[in-house]
């Protein structure tokens, strides 16, 4: 989820999954696949760099959980070294 302002000031969180495109009316409106529309605060440009840095923290991330180095949510008092959220099926080395 990525996070917009309503021009009111009101914060929330929007799917970038669900946006077909951005535009600039001079306000910016998300248009989402089903036809809602959003106008916020922040710029086309803001809103395609939230895009970018979502997009690229599920690549991180997965990369962390092929890697086995994930840690997710978990502080450090709770972590037990099984933080997966997803069970990964053991790599014998090559």
């Amino acid at each position: 989820m990525i996070r917009v302002t309503r021009l009111n000031g009101e914060r929330f969180a929007l799917n970038p999954d669900l946006i077909e495109r951005v535009e600039a009316h001079p306000d910016t409106v998300a248009f989402l696949v089903d036809g809602t529309r959003y106008v916020v605060k922040e710029t086309v440009d803001e809103v395609l760099q939230e895009i970018r840095e979502y997009r690229a923290s599920i690549l991180a991330t997965s990369y962390e959980m092929d890697r086995g180095e994930y840690r997710g949510m978990l502080h450090d008092s709770e972590d037990d070294g099984s933080s997966s959220v997803v069970p990964f099926p053991i790599r014998e080395e090559r």
